[in-house]
C-alpha cells in the first residue's frame, strides 16, 4: 500500500460563508504551480462566482443513480481512482450519498482517494459535526441529518476557517450571493438571523481552536517535549492557605495585566491523605479575589508539594510562577530546602517569582514536642500512665524469679514488649514514662553490677540504648497516628458542613439565613447572628439572627469571630475550640459576602424605579412644552382666525382652516392615548384580552391604517395563530409600519413579513433607511425619544416604547435587528396556538 494522501478541509460556521470559492482558489493556486489538480465533485447552487472558478480546472463526469424514478448525480469514485490525479477537490464532505452508491457516506468516498495517495480538497460547516449536531439543532431549530464523525475533521492534516462575520453574510445574501431571490426573505428570517450566525461562528472558534490546542499536546507528546511553549503567557500563583495568599494574588495579577490576554490561575495544594492545617476562611477569600481578578481557582492534591506544583504548572502550560517567600525559622530552613528552593531549582524554563511578605519567617521552629492535646484524648494517656505503673513493677518481680533462666537480652526484649504496650493504649508521653523507668529498672536490677546505676559491659549500655530509641520511636508513630487520626476525623466533618452550606444556598435558599442556621445547628449553640458596627462607632445592631434570644454585643456572646472592622459573627450556648473557630470563619467570611450582595441587590431594585421615574418625569416635561403644544396651537390658531370678526374668510379657506383644526386635534387625541395607555401599562391596569388570531386578518387593516403609503407585505403559507389582542396587536403594527415608513426612502417602500419558529411566530416590519447603531437601539424604545427622527411633529416618541409594551402584555417580544443592506428591521415575536394533534379514529 502507498502512501497516504493528504487531507485539507474548509470549515464554515453557515453555508455561503465562502468554503467552496476558497476550495477552488487553491486548486487554481496548486495548478499554477504544476500540480496535476481534477474537480471531483462541486456544487455551486446556481452562484455566479463560485461557477466561474470552474474555468481551467479539469471536471469529473458524475455518476448518475435513479432513486425511485429521480435522476442523482453523485461524485464518481471509480473515475477519481481511474484518473489518478494528484489532488481532488471533493465538495461537502458530509453529504448522504443516493442508494446504489459505493459507500453511504461521502466521507467514506474521501477516505477511499486518500488510502489511494490522492491528495483531496473538500468543505464542510460546523452544524455537520457529529458532537455539535445536537447544539446547533438546539440554536436554530433546524435538524442536520447530514454528519460526520469529529474524529475525521480532526484527523485532517490541514482544517482552515472560512470566517465571514453575521451581517457581512446577511448582506451577502440579501444582495442574492446565495440563494435565489424567492428565498432570500425566508432565509433571512429563519437560520440567517444574526443570533444564528453569531452562535455558529463562536461554535466554529471553539472547536477549531480546541483542534489546534490538541494538536500543540499531541506535537508536545509525539517529541517528548516538557518544557513550557510561550503561546500564551499564564501565570500561576500557588496558595498556601496562609494570610499571605492575598499579597501573592494581587502581585500575580499584576504580572499578568502587562501581558495582553495573559490568563491567571491560583492553585492550592492539599496532601493527598486530605490532612491539612489551612484556614478554609482564608482560602475561601483568596479565592473570591482570585475571580474578582478574573482569574481561576484550581485545586491539586499531592503529597510531594513542589513536584505537584510544577506538575500543574507545566499541564497548564505555564510561563511563570508566584510564590510566597518562606514562613519557617532559619533551623528549619537549614534542615531542608523548603518548597521555594525546590520549585526554583526544578522549574525549567517557567520563570518562578519568590515575593517577600510580612508573615515570611514568623512561624517558630517545627522541632519541638507536639502538644498534649494534640495526639491521644486524657482518657488514654490516663490509661496508659495506669498500665505503666502496673505493667512494670509485676514484669520486674516475675523477671526476678526467672534471673537464673533468662539472660539480659531477653529482660530487655520483655520490658520492650511491655513499653510497647504502654504506647499502644497511651501513645508518647505514658512511653516515654515508660520507658525511662524500664530502662532504670533493667539497670538496677539486671544489669551488672546490680544494685547500683551503673553499667560494666557495652553490649548492655547499646542494649540498653536501643531499647530507649525503639520505645521512644514507637511511642511517636502512635501519638502521630492518633493525630492524624483526629485530624481526618476532624477534617471530613468540615468539609461535610461546608459542602451543606454550599447545598443551602445553591438550593436558592436565603444566603445569610441559610449560613446563621447552617452556624447554629452545625455546633450545637442556642443562638447566633451577625452583628454591624453603629455609623458611629460606639456600638452594634443586629443585621441578621438565628435561634433564640441571639446575643447584640460581642462581649455578650460565648463565641465572638471577628470578621471585618464592622462585622462580627457570634454565637450563644458554649465556648468552642480553636478550631472549631476556625471553620466559624469560613461561615463569617461567607456571611459578609452574602450581607454584600443582598444590599447591593436592594440598593439596585431601589434605585430603579426611582431613576425610571425621574427620566419619564423628565422626558414628559419636554414633551408637554413642546410636542403637546404644537398641535393645540395649531388648532387654536386655526378656530381663532375662523372667529376673527374683522376678516373674510372664501369657502375654500374656511374649509382649509377647518382641517387644520380637525387634524390638530386628531394629533393632540392619539398623543394623548398613547400618554393613557403608557401610564396604564405602566401601573400594570391595561386590559389584554388574548385570542386566537390569524394575521392574514389583522394585515389588511394595518395596511389600510399606513395608506396613502406603500408598504410590501408576505406571510408564509399554513402560518399559525397567533395568541394576542386582536385590537392591541393592530397597533403594534401600526405603530412599527409607520415608523418604518418615515425612515424608509421613497424608492424602497418598507416590507412585513411573517414566519413560524417552533413555538412561536415572527412578524418582521422591515425599513431600508439609516438604521440605528447597535449601542442606541434600547434607546429607541425610551419614551419620549425619537433617535435619529428629524420630523419633531409627529409624536412624542411614544410608538415604539407603547408597542413594546403591548407585545410584553400579551407574552410577546419587540426587538430591532439589523437589516441586511442597511436599515431596521423590527421583530414581533407572539406566542403561537398550538395545532391539536391528529389522533387515531
Amino acid at each position: 500500500m502507498g502512501e497516504r494522501g493528504a487531507l485539507r478541509i474548509y470549515l464554515g460556521a453557515a453555508p455561503g460563508v465562502g468554503k467552496t470559492y476558497s476550495m477552488l482558489g487553491e486548486a487554481h493556486r496548486r495548478l499554477e504551480r504544476g500540480t496535476d489538480v481534477v474537480v471531483g465533485f462541486v456544487e455551486t447552487y446556481g452562484r455566479a462566482n463560485t461557477a466561474g472558478l470552474l474555468d481551467g480546472l479539469e471536471v469529473l463526469p458524475r455518476r448518475t443513480l435513479t432513486y425511485r424514478g429521480t435522476p442523482l448525480e453523485e461524485l464518481d469514485v471509480d473515475a477519481v481512482l481511474a484518473r489518478r490525479p494528484a489532488v481532488v477537490a471533493v465538495d461537502e464532505l458530509a453529504h448522504t450519498n443516493a442508494p446504489g452508491s459505493g459507500n453511504p457516506k461521502r466521507w467514506q468516498d474521501v477516505e477511499e482517494l486518500l488510502a489511494a495517495g490522492i491528495e483531496v480538497l473538500t468543505t464542510v460547516n460546523v452544524q455537520h459535526l457529529d458532537s455539535l449536531n445536537d447544539v446547533v439543532q438546539t440554536i436554530t431549530g433546524v435538524p442536520q441529518r447530514e454528519t460526520v464523525p469529529d474524529e475525521i475533521v480532526r484527523a485532517a492534516d490541514q482544517v482552515e476557517l472560512v470566517d465571514v462575520t453575521p451581517e457581512a453574510l446577511r448582506r451577502r445574501m440579501a444582495h442574492g450571493n446565495i440563494y435565489p431571490a424567492d428565498r432570500i426573505d425566508a432565509a433571512l428570517g429563519n437560520y440567517f438571523r444574526v443570533g444564528n450566525l453569531t452562535a455558529l461562528r463562536e461554535l466554529a472558534l471553539l472547536w477549531l481552536a480546541g483542534t489546534v490546542e490538541e494538536q500543540l499536546d499531541q506535537y508536545r507528546a509525539d517529541h517528548h517535549i516538557a518544557a513550557t511553549w510561550e503561546t500564551r503567557e499564564r501565570v500561576v500563583v500557588a496558595l498556601s492557605g496562609g494570610d499571605e495568599g492575598d499579597t501573592l494574588i494581587r502581585r500575580a495579577a499584576r504580572i499578568a495585566a502587562r501581558n495582553t490576554g495573559a490568563d491567571l490561575l491560583a492553585v492550592h495544594v492539599t496532601r493527598a491523605d486530605g490532612l491539612s492545617d489551612t484556614d478554609p476562611a482564608t482560602l475561601t477569600r483568596q479565592r473570591a479575589l482570585v475571580e474578582a481578578l478574573a482569574g481561576t481557582y484550581h485545586h491539586v492534591i499531592g503529597d510531594d508539594i513542589p513536584t505537584a506544583l510544577l506538575a500543574f504548572a507545566r499541564a497548564e502550560n505555564a510561563t511563570q510562577l508566584v510564590l510566597g517567600a518562606s514562613r519557617r525559622g532559619r533551623l528549619d530552613q537549614l534542615l531542608s530546602p523548603g518548597i521555594g528552593v525546590t520549585v526554583t531549582a526544578r522549574s525549567g524554563s517557567i520563570d518562578v517569582h519568590m515575593v517577600s511578605h510580612d508573615q515570611a519567617a514568623r512561624t517558630r521552629p517545627r522541632l519541638r514536642l507536639p502538644r498534649l492535646a494534640a495526639g491521644l484524648n486524657l482518657r488514654r494517656r490516663l490509661y496508659g500512665a495506669a498500665a505503666a505503673v502496673i505493667l512494670l513493677p509485676l514484669l520486674t518481680v516475675v523477671l526476678s524469679l526467672l534471673r537464673d533462666a533468662l539472660n539480659l537480652t531477653s529482660d530487655v526484649l520483655l520490658f520492650l514488649l511491655a513499653v510497647v504496650a504502654v504506647a499502644l493504649v497511651g501513645g508518647l508521653w505514658p512511653a516515654l514514662a515508660a520507658a525511662v523507668a524500664a530502662s532504670l529498672l533493667l539497670n538496677w536490677f539486671f544489669t551488672e553490677p546490680t544494685g547500683r546505676f551503673t553499667i560494666a559491659e557495652r553490649n548492655n549500655a547499646l542494649a540498653l540504648g536501643v531499647f530507649a530509641a525503639v520505645a521512644a520511636m514507637v511511642s511517636a508513630v502512635v501519638d502521630l497516628a492518633a493525630r492524624r487520626s483526629s485530624q481526618a476525623a476532624r477534617s471530613t466533618a468540615e468539609a461535610e458542613t461546608l459542602s451543606t452550606l454550599a447545598g443551602d444556598v445553591l438550593r436558592g435558599e436565603s444566603a445569610l439565613t441559610a449560613l446563621l442556621d447552617r452556624a447554629r445547628e452545625s455546633f450545637g449553640m442556642s443562638s447566633d447572628a451577625l452583628l454591624e458596627r453603629d455609623p458611629d462607632r460606639q456600638g452594634w445592631h443586629v443585621v441578621a439572627s438565628s435561634g433564640t434570644a441571639p446575643a447584640s454585643r460581642p462581649e455578650d456572646a460565648d463565641v465572638d469571630v471577628p470578621v471585618s472592622d464592622d462585622l462580627a459573627l457570634v454565637l450563644s450556648g458554649r465556648p468552642l475550640t480553636a478550631e472549631d473557630r476556625r471553620v466559624l470563619g469560613a461561615f463569617g467570611a461567607q456571611a459578609a459576602v452574602a450581607l454584600r450582595q443582598h444590599r447591593l441587590a436592594v440598593a439596585v431594585a431601589e434605585a430603579e424605579p426611582l431613576a425610571e421615574l425621574d427620566r419619564t418625569r423628565t422626558a414628559l416635561l419636554a414633551a408637554v412644552s413642546h410636542d403637546l403644544r404644537s398641535p393645540l396651537a395649531s388648532a387654536k390658531a386655526a378656530v381663532s382666525a375662523l372667529r376673527s370678526e374683522g376678516m373674510q374668510w372664501s369657502d375654500p379657506e374656511r374649509a382649509e382652516l377647518l382641517a387644520t383644526a380637525d387634524e390638530s386635534l386628531d394629533r393632540l387625541t392619539r398623543l394623548v392615548e398613547n400618554l393613557l395607555d403608557l401610564s396604564r401599562l405602566q401601573a400594570g391596569a391595561l386590559a389584554v384580552f388574548p385570542q386566537p388570531v390569524g394575521l392574514e386578518d389583522v394585515l389588511p387593516a394595518v395596511l389600510r391604517e399606513l395608506e396613502p403609503a406603500v408598504v410590501h407585505s408576505t406571510l408564509q403559507l399554513d402560518l399559525p395563530e397567533v395568541l394576542a389582542d386582536p385590537g392591541l396587536l393592530e397597533r403594534i403594527l401600526v405603530n412599527v409600519g409607520a415608523n418604518a415608513v418615515r425612515h424608509s426612502p421613497p424608492d424602497r417602500p418598507p416590507q412585513i413579513t411573517g414566519s413560524a419558529h417552533r413555538d412561536r411566530v415572527e412578524v418582521r416590519v422591515i425599513d431600508f433607511g439609516a438604521g440605528v447603531p447597535e449601542a442606541d437601539r434600547d434607546r429607541i424604545f425610551v419614551p419620549f425619544q425619537r433617535l435619529g427622527d428629524r420630523d419633531n411633529t409627529t409624536g412624542v416618541g411614544l410608538g415604539l416604547a407603547l408597542s413594546r409594551g403591548l407585545a410584553e402584555a400579551m407574552g410577546g417580544a419587540l426587538e430591532p435587528e439589523t437589516t441586511p443592506g442597511g436599515g431596521l428591521t423590527m421583530v414581533l415575536s407572539l406566542p403561537a396556538v398550538p395545532v391539536p394533534a391528529r389522533g387515531r379514529p
